[in-house]
């Protein structure tokens, strides 16, 4: 079966840098010296781009390459703490490429007052603003997502229109949470990530958040999470099968979590398998890959991107 016959092809899930630089739970992820497609990440050095990014730059332009490439005509860049807080660059590469990118801002969540940060955030026309909330809880204390300023910020979100972009703990560690959130902010539009991390237990309860109207899940980092399967990435189905069985296909979205995804596979592998999978409907395909995404998010003027023949067929 062709990708072409699923256009658009939409990325719910990836991640943009200049300069990876920073700190989180007081442990240091920085660039590597001497190669700089490495990182120093947390306690350890890791491969944290593909070996042929040897400048540290994770830039929009190499990542419009592999989407190009890809046939993938627009993506969602979501933040992580662990990349630094990236609104200024993200936002040139929104302006930049407007129907090729829809971006995330982000907070300094662990400091009171940002929901100061917020208003400028949607001031400055973030349609969209992520909590990495898998990353709230440090080594002396808890963020938490039902915290007085954080629900002040969900309720301007809400009255806004814009959307919130979450990573969730392991399992059902956020889920009373989200319940709570939720509740308060009933159209709030909600994309929980990392596909409820399937691997773990209880993950089917992030999934079910998704049987409120406004919630939807993105896969962003499944192929990491069954990496140790590898390619065609059999689990990966499989709990795509399940979660559509809890939620419905409407409410799931494909995400690469690029570029880390991809120094294990190439990033059209990130979204083949399910392309060539047996397990889902051409319709099931469709909606997973692009169409969901493209109703959640809102894009709109996507193009057309033609299959490019490889020098080795």
């Amino acid at each position: 079966m062709k990708s072409e016959e699923f256009f658009p092809i939409i990325d719910a899930h990836s991640h943009l840098w200049l300069k990876q630089d920073t700190t989180w739970n007081d442990l240091k992820i920085k660039t590597s010296e001497g190669n700089s497609s490495r990182s120093f990440f947390l306690d350890q050095e890791v491969q944290m781009l593909p070996p042929f990014m040897i400048d540290g730059r994770n830039s929009a332009e190499v990542f419009l390459s592999n989407m190009d490439y890809a046939q993938v005509s627009a993506a969602v860049v979501t933040q992580e703490f662990i990349d630094g807080i990236q609104n200024d660059y993200l936002m040139e590469v929104q302006q930049r490429w407007p129907d090729r990118f829809l971006v995330c801002g982000m907070c300094d969540y662990f400091r009171p007052g940002f929901i100061r940060q917020a208003e400028s955030l949607i001031r400055n026309g973030f349609r969209a603003i992520k909590i990495p909330a898998h990353r709230l809880q440090l080594s002396d204390k808890r963020v938490m997502m039902t915290s007085p300023e954080m629900m002040q910020m969900f309720h301007l979100m809400e009255d806004c229109g814009i959307i919130f972009s979450v990573d969730l703990a392991d399992g059902d560690t956020n889920v009373a949470e989200m319940k709570e959130i939720i509740q308060e902010c009933p159209r709030l539009k909600i994309a929980i990530g990392h596909f409820g991390m399937p691997t773990t237990e209880r993950w089917q309860e992030q999934i079910r958040l998704a049987r409120n109207e406004h919630v939807y899940i993105e896969s962003g980092g499944i192929t990491w999470l069954f990496n140790s399967e590898f390619y065609p990435f059999p689990g990966a189905i499989r709990a795509i099968r399940e979660a559509i069985d809890i939620c419905g296909i409407d409410k799931l979205m494909w995400g690469s979590d690029y570029p880390r995804t991809i120094t294990a596979i190439t990033y059209r592998m990130s979204y083949d398998f399910v392309v060539k999978s047996a397990e889902l409907t051409d319709e099931e395909k469709g909606k997973f890959l692009g169409e969901n995404a493209r109703h959640f998010y809102g894009f709109n003027n996507l193009k057309k991107l033609p299959y490019i023949k490889n020098m080795s067929e």
